[in-house]
C-alpha cells in the first residue's frame, strides 16, 4: 500500500446547498496510515447537542459485532487496548500490517478486512490470499472513486473494473463491500448519488443490462446528518458499511467540532445511528492516531493506551 500524507480542505459547491470539505491525514507511527480519507458535508443546521454520557450497554453481550476502526493497527498493545469494544479493523490494504500479531482473531476477537483500493491489483495473489484464509468473508473495494486524489475512477472506468472484483468473489466466496463512496471532488460527480447512478448505467450498458454485484455499499461521512445521507443512498437497496466516519465540521459558524466534548457528542449520535439502523452492517471510526488532530478524533494515545475518546467509543451501547 502506498502511504501518503493529505492535510487540507477542498470546498465544493454541491446540490442540496451542502458545503463539503474533503479532509485527510496519513503517515506512520503516531499518525494514521491510509490511502484515502473521506469527505464531510454540512448537512444543514446541526442538531442540538445533548450531553455525551451514554446510557448503559446492552447486558449479556460482549461487544458490538458492527464496531470497527479504520487504522493501520500493528502493535499487540494497541490491539489489546481496543479489543474490549472493537470487533474489526482495516488499513486500506490487501493484507494487515506485517508487524500485527498473527493470532488477532483468537487473541483479541478482531477480524481483519482486506481492501482492493483501486483497479490496480493482482487478482491471482488476492485469490490465493483469500483461499488460504477462509475466515475472511468480506472484501472492501474501490476507496472513494469520486475523489480525484483517492481511487479517482470515473463511473465508466469503475464499471469496466467491476467484473474483476466479481470474479474474485465468485472464486473465493467473499462478499463485495463497495464502492466506498462519499461526497467528492470529481467534476460532475461530487454527489455520490450522481456517481453511483452513472456507474450503474455504465455497468448495465456493458453487461446485458445486469446489475453489478454489490453485496454491501460503503460510505464515508465527516459532518452532521449521517442518517440523512444513508437515507439518500437507500434507493440502491443495499445494506451499508460506514467504513469511515467522524465529525470534522469546521469554519466559524458555531457548529464547528473544536473540542473533545463536541466530538464525543457527535460520536454518540453517529454510533447510535449505525447501531440502531438495521441496514448498517458494520462501521469503522476514523481514526486510531493522527498528528493533525484538530477535531479530536484519535482513539489511541501512546502505544496500547486509549485516549478519552477511545475509552468513550468502547463504552457506547449497542
Amino acid at each position: 500500500m502506498s502511504v501518503r500524507k493529505r492535510i487540507g480542505h477542498c470546498l465544493l459547491a454541491v446540490m442540496m446547498a451542502f458545503t463539503i470539505s474533503a479532509c485527510g491525514g496519513g503517515g506512520e507511527e503516531d499518525t494514521t496510515t491510509k490511502n484515502g480519507t473521506g469527505s464531510g458535508g454540512n448537512g444543514g443546521a446541526p442538531p442540538a447537542m445533548a450531553p455525551a454520557t451514554p446510557p448503559a450497554s446492552t447486558p449479556g453481550a460482549a461487544k458490538s459485532a458492527k464496531r470497527g476502526v479504520a487504522y493501520d493497527l500493528a502493535s499487540a498493545a494497541d490491539f489489546a487496548a481496543l479489543a474490549p469494544g472493537v470487533s474489526w479493523w482495516y488499513n486500506w490494504a490487501s493484507q494487515p500490517n506485517a508487524a500485527a500479531p498473527a493470532d488477532v482473531k483468537t487473541a483479541y476477537g478482531m477480524d481483519y478486512i482486506p481492501m482492493l483500493w483501486n483497479d490496480n491489483f493482482d487478482a491471482v495473489a488476492i485469490e490465493a490470499y483469500l483461499r488460504a484464509r477462509p475466515g475472511i468473508r468480506y472484501l472492501l473495494v474501490m476507496n472513494e472513486p469520486n475523489l480525484v486524489d483517492q481511487a479517482n475512477l470515473s463511473p465508466a472506468a469503475a464499471a469496466a473494473a467491476w467484473p474483476r472484483y466479481e470474479s474474485i468473489a465468485s472464486r473465493t466466496g467473499v462478499k463485495l463491500v463497495g464502492p466506498a463512496i462519499t461526497w467528492g471532488t470529481m467534476p460532475g460527480y461530487e454527489d455520490p448519488v450522481a456517481w453511483l447512478d452513472a456507474f450503474y448505467a455504465a455497468y448495465r450498458a456493458a453487461n446485458g443490462n445486469r446489475d453489478p454485484q454489490i453485496d454491501y455499499l460503503a460510505f464515508h461521512w465527516y459532518d452532521y446528518g449521517l442518517g440523512s445521507q444513508l437515507d439518500r443512498l437507500a434507493k440502491y437497496g443495499k445494506p451499508f458499511w460506514v467504513t469511515e466516519f467522524a465529525n470534522w465540521h469546521s469554519g466559524s459558524d458555531g457548529a464547528q467540532i473544536d473540542t473533545l466534548e463536541k466530538q464525543k457528542r457527535q460520536m454518540q449520535e453517529m454510533v447510535s445511528t449505525c447501531e440502531q439502523r438495521p441496514d448498517v452492517f458494520r462501521y469503522a471510526w476514523f481514526t486510531g492516531r493522527w498528528n493533525h488532530d484538530v477535531h479530536f478524533t484519535s482513539l489511541l494515545a501512546a502505544d496500547g493506551v486509549l485516549t478519552e475518546l477511545g475509552r468513550y467509543y468502547l463504552s457506547l451501547p449497542y
